[in-house]
């Protein structure tokens, strides 16, 4: 049935300043799985991303189909209660001098600024999230005053506030040090009990853990595997996928790559 995609691509090609982006795109999207997109920088995932966002549009051709939960005419302030994106653009709009309760305040808003007047019922959405997310630690403090990973944590419960049906996670690991990324990469898996869908989009292999049940490779603008992880994650698709000899092995439910010498 179509109602069991929240997305739909059937035919899509997308341009930017002439340059197609995005190439015969065909996807669809369930409401039960969280997907991780994978690939190379310039293999479209942004691209993508940007088509789900609606800072691009497909090009009309023959059988072209774009629907996002099941609507063709996309409005996209309704679209923006329902996904909540997670990417560096955020971080660079927020003020950083705010603390951290005020900030995922303002996620309720779709603000980036100190809201005023809060109501009682939005000050315990807040607490509720923010004792849920175990970042009562964290709830006093400044943004600028907090470690890489404990903002990418931050931005996330500022996200998730509205209870998105969607949420898309950029890059969610770039530029963090091992400790903070292993710190993400947990607090993302705890959301799996929180009811909301996740696309990871990434270029990191060990973002793959057990909550994620299809992985969607994508090289040169186009999707060259889809399934699950036991279907897509092996040595030649990754070495497709990188252009580069490598092996890969699960352990204790991590993929580990490593760079094939011979």
């Amino acid at each position: 049935m179509s109602n069991d995609y929240w997305l739909e691509a059937k035919n899509i090609s997308c341009l930017k300043n002439e340059y197609e982006v995005v190439r015969d795109l065909n996807l669809k999207l369930k409401y039960n799985e969280n997907v991780i997109l994978i690939g190379p920088n310039g293999s479209g995932k942004s691209s993508l991303l940007d088509l789900i966002n609606r800072n691009i549009y497909p090009v009309i051709k023959k059988d072209t189909v774009f629907k996002i939960f099941n609507e063709e005419l996309i409005n996209v302030w309704e679209l923006r209660k329902k996904i909540s994106t997670v990417n560096n653009e955020v971080k660079i709009r927020l003020n950083p001098r705010l603390k951290v309760f005020d900030l995922i305040v303002s996620g309720l808003y779709g603000k980036y600024c100190k809201i005023h007047d809060i109501s009682d019922e939005d000050v315990f959405l807040v607490q509720h999230l923010i004792n849920k997310m175990f970042l009562t630690n964290l709830s006093q403090k400044l943004f600028s005053h907090l470690s890489e990973g404990e903002k990418k944590i931050v931005l996330i419960a500022r996200a998730i506030i509205k209870k998105p049906k969607i949420l898309i996670l950029d890059e969610p690991t770039a530029n963090l040090d091992l400790k903070s990324k292993f710190q993400v990469i947990d607090k993302i898996n705890e959301l799996n009990n929180l009811n909301t869908i996740i696309i990871c989009i990434t270029h990191d292999i060990s973002m793959i853990t057990k909550i994620y049940n299809r992985i969607i490779m994508l090289k040169d603008r186009m999707i060259i595997a889809d399934g699950t992880q036991k279907e897509t994650i092996n040595s030649e698709n990754l070495s497709n996928l990188f252009d580069i000899k490598v092996e890969v092995i699960k352990h204790k439910g991590n993929w580990h790559i490593y760079r094939n010498s011979k």
